[in-house]
């Protein structure tokens, strides 16, 4: 990395982005001996964060420097980080930057290491958006940042019993009973069992779709059998060995609600197996799932905008710093479905 970059940024913001102490981002904007290759990394990615939010870095009133933690297969994180980035240029009345701590696979201590580190030395933080298990020990991590007056946001699913200040996001109960709606009425009176399949149980949003999916599934077309996965992580690689594994077992799945993702390695261990799911209803427009909506694989998309989730999950944590009037509110999303007709303007451009 050059020194030409250091001087489109203050030394000061970078090592803030990055988390670094001034002293190493000055030895790798000069090339200096003792800087690790992932400090060197690490500062890389600072800059480039700090490129595309150049907009927001000019004087204002007040700067909020907020973290956003997800832990999500990438294709979902890397479109929070997108969405967000798209919104800062709007927002007000602060002008906003935001740190990116991503991880693929779901880990409770890791997002707890990750969250006591907010706010501590000399990592100033503002406010969390927080994609994280619902677990004791993350609400207790969320519980020292809010004793150290850092709000935080849950972003498409919660952390129950926490002192998070909101949650944004799909309302998950509604998309849970929609998605049993949409396969009862897809299968009418065909036979056939259901695939459920979760990225990790003890994602509280998961469950909420799964419970309201189960409940709503028996009561509208009692008797049809459900089988469910989980602990896959939503990543590709291992949700097909395991929908493989029980399609082996099971020659009655005719159908899929993926609620955690891997729809590319549901859809080839089906045609594996010789046959492809009647109804494959998924969640969330991303490219993975757009391409398999253009091409006829699924049936329906679950969709709700992340844009506007960031827009409200930001002006919840702007409401905790009394920047803007009104207390932090729950903003649940309604359940939109798509389909390859009616696939929306700004994501069909893609």
């Amino acid at each position: 990395m050059g020194p030409h970059r250091s001087h489109s940024h203050r030394v000061r913001d970078i090592a803030e982005q990055s988390g670094l102490s001034p002293a190493t981002i000055d030895r790798v904007l000069h090339g200096r001996p003792g800087a690790s290759a992932r400090a060197v990394r690490a500062v890389e990615q600072a800059v480039l964060d700090l490129d595309r939010q150049q907009t927001q870095l000019r004087l204002a009133a007040r700067t909020l420097l907020l973290d956003v933690v997800v832990q999500a297969p990438s294709r979902f994180s890397s479109a929070v980080r997108a969405a967000l980035e798209d919104e800062l240029p709007a927002l007000r009345p602060a002008a906003v930057r935001a740190r990116f701590h991503l991880r693929e696979n779901a880990d409770v201590d890791a997002a707890v290491a990750v969250l006591d580190g907010l706010g501590r030395r000399g990592r100033v933080s503002h406010g969390v958006v927080l994609k994280a298990p619902d677990d004791p020990a993350v609400a207790a991590a969320v519980g020292r940042l809010a004793h150290r007056g850092i709000p935080v946001v849950t972003l498409v699913t919660d952390v129950r019993d926490s002192a998070r200040v909101a949650y944004v996001g799909l309302d998950n109960a509604a998309a849970g009973a929609t998605a049993a709606y949409l396969v009862s009425q897809v299968l009418g009176d065909r036979p056939g069992d259901v695939l459920l399949t979760l990225s990790r149980s003890f994602f509280f949003g998961e469950r909420e779709r799964a419970d309201a999916f189960m409940a709503t599934l028996e009561r509208i077309a009692p008797g049809r059998r459900v089988h469910a996965i989980t602990d896959s992580d939503g990543l590709d690689a291992t949700m097909g060995t395991l929908v493989a594994a029980l399609l082996r077992s099971q020659a009655n799945v005719r159908s899929v609600y993926s609620v955690g993702g891997g729809n590319r390695a549901i859809a080839s261990a089906f045609t594996a197996a010789g046959r492809g799911p009647q109804v494959f209803i998924a969640h969330d427009l991303d490219e993975d799932n757009l391409d398999l909506l253009r091409s006829g694989v699924l049936t329906a998309v679950l969709h709700h905008d992340l844009h506007a989730d960031m827009r409200n999950g930001v002006r919840q944590l702007m409401r905790a710093h009394r920047l803007v009037p009104g207390a932090p509110t729950c903003v649940a999303a309604n359940v939109e479905v798509v389909t390859a007709y009616n696939i929306p303007p700004r994501i069909h451009a893609r």
